[in-house]
């Protein structure tokens, strides 16, 4: 079946700024860790057009949006809502909550989505024995231990990390977490992303186990 490509006679989107709508879309790919072709797989819009609305280039139909929205698993107007100032507020016990498609994280989303923000939050609830992969990206995290344990490698240190401890570090050095315990634990994440650098580095190697790591011990 050939990709889809959006014409004149289909109906037209509501206006939106277009570099709005890009961002909003670039977001949501990346938080399910989507890459260009696996959106357009999924849409049946050609990774070329979807690359040109990200970069605010080019602007969907209605049609073409209602295939990339269910492709990201948002409603349409996701896209083209205006943000007020209450959009910004999370209640705890209301927290939005959300999982990635094959993993075991729960997301609680806590940063408003708008077009200029640069920073993106979340609380993450991970569970006991959880490993993630070793990752590189342009761009910076920080993070701070709600509840439970920790173990997070940056480049070739290990730092065990406790109720209370943060950690602020560079995307570009090869990282990856997880928790070596038997119970859950809670960790407030902020990160300063820079997505289209970001797909250029891509995944980094896992490391050589048998390199000499430098154990920071947990606080206790």
């Amino acid at each position: 079946m050939g990709k889809h490509l959006p014409t004149k006679t289909e109906g037209m989107m509501p206006k939106v700024p277009t570099n709005t709508l890009g961002v909003r879309m670039r977001t949501q790919r990346h938080r399910l860790a989507m890459t260009l072709q696996q959106l357009s797989a999924a849409s049946g819009i050609s990774v070329g057009y979807l690359s040109q609305v990200e970069r605010g280039k080019a602007t969907p139909t209605l049609g073409a949006l209602e295939q990339i929205a269910q492709a990201l698993n948002v409603e349409t107007d996701y896209f083209v809502r205006t943000p007020r100032a209450v959009d910004s507020l999370t209640r705890g016990a209301a927290r939005p909550k959300f999982a990635v498609a094959g993993s075991s994280l729960e997301y609680e989303q806590i940063g408003a989505e708008r077009a200029g923000h640069e920073l993106t939050s979340y609380v993450i609830n991970v569970p006991p024995g959880y490993v993630s992969e070793v990752v590189t990206h342009v761009g910076e995290e920080i993070i701070y231990i709600l509840e439970g344990e920790i173990s997070q490698m940056v480049g070739e240190r290990e730092y065990l990390m406790g109720v209370g401890d943060s950690l602020h570090f560079l995307g570009t050095t090869p990282h990856c977490w997880s928790n070596k315990t038997d119970r859950l634990a809670r960790l407030f994440w902020v990160g300063r992303m820079q997505y289209d650098k970001s797909d250029q580095l891509g995944q980094a190697k896992i490391e050589d186990p048998s390199v000499t790591r430098e154990m920071l011990p947990l606080r206790r």
